[in-house]
């Protein structure tokens, strides 16, 4: 049995700026490449390590998976048989910030 995938306050406010981000330039792509985003998290919960440790914490209940330009930050909840995304954050803005 697959693992539930869920997405924190952050992971969503993340999405819509996102989403908000790509509308100015490419109002019809904008809400297209959001649902690419959750489509690639949905993966998570049937492979919950597919992600490798995100370097920067070096937690192993902290993955990421890189979809195009994007980390997709995870934590996974083995007893509670959950993953939680935690953030989507663009490769070029540097360290990831994670709420604790």
């Amino acid at each position: 049995m697959g693992y539930k995938v869920v997405l924190s306050p952050s992971a969503l406010r993340d999405l819509q700026d996102i989403v908000r981000y790509i509308a100015l330039d490419a109002p019809s792509r904008a809400l297209n490449f959001g649902q690419f985003l959750i489509s690639k998290t949905k993966l998570l919960g049937e492979h919950p390590e597919l992600g490798r440790i995100v370097p920067e914490f070096g937690d192993a209940d902290v993955r990421e998976v890189i979809v195009r330009s994007y980390r997709v930050i995870y934590r996974v909840g083995r007893r509670e048989k959950q993953i939680q995304v935690i953030r989507f954050w663009h490769a070029a803005r540097g360290e990831p910030k994670i709420p604790g």
